[in-house]
């Protein structure tokens, strides 16, 4: 598809790549829709315009370039380490702006010192930023999905509570509403007695063949809905989690973690010293975290003016470490976003595990932060 009204920088951009040594890459603008649904989060899932092939498959347009360059990654079976890069139109809704618009980026796919890349990845975003908006002051937010979840492992909670945590990540109305019931458990209601009865006996198999009758009997669909006894695992699910209760000091912990809002270059100490105060073994996912910001220095980062805040993360489900923000100081646009994504190559089908870190410019956003200084050199 051809390029059109593009933002007068975009070859400038694409220079950027070529100098970074990227592969530039294409992927088509209808997509198979089951990956952005199964792992793309629900910020970006409810956003997706939808439709269906012929043979009644599931597709959309492209939402965003990460998935399909991975895809583009596993299908053409190329080696490892790639660093791929794309300028192309994205389709999705958003809450300002319109829905269909440009993005360009990088995924670096297969870099083994995950240090290193992670460092290299908002190194190059800062730099690419810096360069199209020279005298500007760029706003950059790190968190870490990785350290998180590493705080709620050690704070022993059960893997059920771990999995809705970690899926609220970066969303601090959601993780407050989950603490919240953690504190305060509440009792599943709405069950029928007959229901209520079969999960307190334990019965799995009585339960489930009443469920299915009474499926059968409303006529519900099991091919179009879960299966009885997937509702049975998750109602025994959600009783026992609803069971759950954290005494106040382990839920202070986490809301202790939670409040971190500091400057990057203290945020090892900070960190190291919250796990000893709190009698948490975090060793491997600070380390790692400070492996990271001596590789930013390394690359001619500094790490001061960027801002390390524990409880940000990205509204994108693949995210497994580093993630980040750039935006311009008195906006609140995003300009530039990324992250780890270590799990999401296994997921889409590659058979080893492939380590990933990549970033996604907005090029229109870029394209209205420079306006201003577009008008002042007209005048």
């Amino acid at each position: 598809m051809p390029l059109i009204d593009l933002p007068p920088f975009a070859a400038d951009l694409l220079a950027d790549f070529e100098r970074l040594g990227t592969v530039r890459v294409d992927t088509p603008v209808i997509q198979p829709a089951e990956p952005f649904l199964d792992m793309a989060g629900e910020d970006l899932r409810r956003r997706i315009f939808m439709t269906e092939s012929e043979t009644g498959k599931s597709l959309c347009l492209r939402p965003e370039f990460t998935i399909p360059v991975c895809l583009r990654h596993i299908e053409t079976a190329s080696g490892t380490p790639q660093r791929y890069s794309y300028l192309g139109q994205v389709f999705r809704q958003r809450r300002q702006g319109a829905s269909e618009f440009y993005q360009a980026g990088i995924e670096d796919l297969g870099e083994t010192d995950v240090a290193s890349a992670d460092a290299r990845a908002l190194s190059d975003a800062i730099a690419i930023l810096s360069a199209h908006l020279p005298g500007r002051s760029l706003r950059v937010t790190l968190g870490d999905q990785s350290v998180f979840e590493a705080v709620i492992s050690a704070c022993g909670l059960p893997a059920g509570w771990q999995k809705r945590l970690i899926h609220a990540f970066g969303n601090p109305a959601r993780i407050e509403t989950l603490l919240t019931r953690l504190s305060r458990p509440q009792p599943v209601t709405g069950l029928s007695p007959e229901i209520e009865a079969l999960l307190v006996s334990g019965d799995e198999a009585t339960l489930v063949a009443h469920l299915d009758e009474t499926m059968e009997a409303t006529g519900y669909s099991t091919n179009a809905s879960r299966s009885p006894k997937e509702i049975a695992e998750r109602l025994k699910e959600k009783r026992a989690l609803e069971k759950t209760a954290l005494d106040g000091a382990t839920l202070g912990i986490l809301r202790d973690f939670l409040s971190l809002d500091l400057s990057l270059a203290a945020a090892p100490a900070a960190l190291f010293a919250f796990a000893e105060k709190a009698g948490l073994a975090l060793d491997g996912a600070l380390q790692r975290f400070e492996a990271r910001v001596e590789a930013l220095g390394r690359a001619g980062v500094d790490p001061a003016p960027i801002t390390y805040r524990a409880a940000f993360g990205r509204p994108l489900d693949y995210y497994t470490g580093l993630v980040f923000e750039i935006g311009i100081d008195g906006s609140l646009d995003v300009l530039a976003g990324g992250g780890r994504f270590d799990r999401l190559m296994t997921l889409l089908g590659a058979r080893q595990r492939i380590p990933a870190v990549g970033f996604a410019l907005w090029l229109d956003r870029i394209d209205q932060a420079l306006a201003p200084q577009n008008g002042e050199a007209a005048q």
